[in-house]
């Protein structure tokens, strides 16, 4: 854990600021769920609450079921980070932090397609584009993203139908959605 040197009060309602250089800097915005942790030597820890990534294990089945029977390959990320991949390696896109173009896709709360023009990265640095998006919305929140994927810049891989594409990650989003509001 490291020190900020920043201190704040508690005020008479129980509630403390956190300054706006954390929230920047940790991509904390209004309305985000903060999971609370204790410990025995009285230290209290926020830290940012990912519904989806309370079902990592079962996204990464699902983008692994997408990649086997169409060949697609899958990135089911919550707000922040990738927390499930198929079809490209685990180790390199796992947990690592999403591009803003594709943070921009998801505010957007629609179908995003490549258009050819454009390559927006999954993450910053790495080889592999957003081809399809759909942002997962579970009761009117914004709490993800499903995207097919593909590796080389400039060259979108057209291994199926765009349209049947699109319907496979709309539908991946629509499911994961419900299922995170059961």
């Amino acid at each position: 854990m490291k020190a900020t040197g920043i201190v704040r009060r508690i005020d008479d309602l129980g509630r403390v600021v956190i300054p706006k250089e954390i929230r920047r800097t940790m991509r904390i915005r209004e309305g985000d769920p903060l999971e609370i942790y204790t410990d025995r030597e009285g230290e209290v820890i926020f830290k940012k609450y990912s519904p989806i990534g309370e079902m990592a294990n079962f996204a990464a089945q699902y983008a692994e079921t997408l990649f086997k029977t169409c060949g697609m390959s899958v990135v089911i990320c919550d707000r922040d980070a990738v927390i499930a991949c198929a079809g490209i390696p685990k180790k390199e896109y796992t947990d690592r932090k999403l591009s803003q173009e594709l943070e921009k896709i998801i505010e957007g709360r629609t179908l995003y397609t490549a258009d050819g023009q454009d390559d927006v990265a999954v993450v910053d640095g790495a080889s592999c584009f957003v081809s399809c998006a759909m942002p997962i919305i579970t009761e009117g929140d914004i709490t993800g993203c499903v995207a097919s994927v593909f590796s080389r810049s400039g060259e979108v891989a057209q291994l199926m139908n765009a349209e049947l594409e699109s319907k496979l990650i709309q539908t991946a989003a629509g499911f994961l959605g419900r299922q995170l509001e059961g």
